[in-house]
Order: C-alpha cells, then sequence, then structure tokens
C-alpha cells in the first residue's frame, strides 16, 4: 500500500538542529518507498495565523496554505518534528499546525522530539500529544526523542549513534502500521 507521510518540521532558527531529525526521517520512510515530503515552515515562509485556511473564502488563501491543504488531504500520516522552547513547542510549529484541522482527520501521527540536553524534548512532546489529538491526527504510542541531537545526527541527517536505527526503525513500523489501517477505514468512509 503506497503511502504519503509528510514530515512537518517545528524550528525556524537560524541554527536549528531539528532539519538534522527531519532529513533523517525523510530518508528513512522514502526508504520504505513511502512519500515523505518535508513540510519546512523556515522555507515556505507561512503567515501567522489570522484565519484558518477553512475560513477564507474559495479561491482567496495564500497560495502556500492552497498547496499544503492539497499535500495533507492525500496524507496518510503524519510525523511532527519538534523541538522543547520553554517546557513546550516551538512558535512556529503551533503556527504551521494551526492553520488546518479538516484535513487532519483520520490520520495518525507520530511525534519526533529533540533537544540539545539528556531528555530529548519529551516535555514537548507530551503538550503536542494533546495538540495533534485535538486536531484530529492523535499520535502512536510510541514517540521517538532524541537526546543530544547534535551528537545522535550530523548535519544531513545522518545517525552517528547506532541506537537511533533500531529506534526510529521500531517507531516506524508502529506509524505504518496505524497509517495503513486508517488509510484502509477511510476508503470506507468516515463517521463525519
Amino acid at each position: 500500500m503506497s503511502l504519503v507521510i509528510p514530515v512537518i518540521l517545528g524550528s525556524v532558527r537560524s541554527e536549528r538542529q531539528g532539519l538534522r531529525a527531519a532529513r533523517f526521517l525523510v530518508a528513512r520512510l522514502q526508504e520504505r518507498g513511502i512519500e515523505a515530503p518535508l513540510v519546512d515552515p523556515a522555507e515556505l515562509k507561512l503567515p501567522l495565523l489570522d484565519k484558518m485556511y477553512k475560513e477564507y473564502p474559495k479561491g482567496e488563501a495564500p497560495p502556500v496554505l492552497d498547496d499544503l491543504a492539497t499535500l495533507y488531504r492525500r496524507s496518510d500520516a503524519f510525523v511532527v518534528v519538534s523541538a522543547e522552547y520553554n517546557h513546550s513547542i516551538p512558535p512556529a510549529l503551533s503556527n504551521t499546525l494551526d492553520h488546518f484541522l479538516e484535513e487532519y482527520f483520520w490520520r495518525p501521527s507520530a511525534i519526533v522530539c529533540y533537544s540539545a540536553g539528556q531528555y530529548g524534548g519529551v516535555r514537548a512532546a507530551m503538550q503536542l500529544r494533546a495538540m495533534m489529538a485535538e486536531l484530529g491526527a492523535p499520535s502512536i504510542a510510541s514517540l521517538l526523542p532524541i537526546p543530544r541531537i547534535h551528537k545522535a545526527l550530523d548535519e544531513e541527517g545522518v545517525p552517528q549513534e547506532e541506537w537511533l536505527s533500531k529506534a526510529a526503525k521500531r517507531f516506524l513500523d508502529e506509524l505504518v502500521w496505524h497509517a495503513e489501517a486508517l488509510k484502509a477505514q477511510r476508503a470506507k468512509g468516515t463517521p463525519y
């Protein structure tokens, strides 16, 4: 079953480390034959949230939002890559996610969190778990926290520590299982 799983990056900082994790996940998904476009708010230059995508009159939404809505409607799941800012998620990630709602419905999400320290951003992941459920894309049970990201991955997203590839395989196995199950159910129809 061919899947589409965008990797949504949460940071726009000039020296962000999350791009390493996003590149790693895109590569791992593509190795499985999954279409895994990178959604990078730094590249997309998304507007600050004034209106949700659905609140624009037809044909009046910014083109970048039209493009994302089209991608999200084709998607079977989402991987969200988040740093931890002040025990929460980065504002750029919230802005990126909050533009949409129905486009996420009936699709699982998977949370990759990271930090420069030993906890791997898990406090942000807890907040993100609640947010993704509210958006209609509840997260799978597993997380992929990446502590000391600057040592765990090089700039191109190549793992520098053996544990990461093993953990990512299991994490993505779980996500793909959920994505395939919900794709089959969406084909039969949704409750609303």
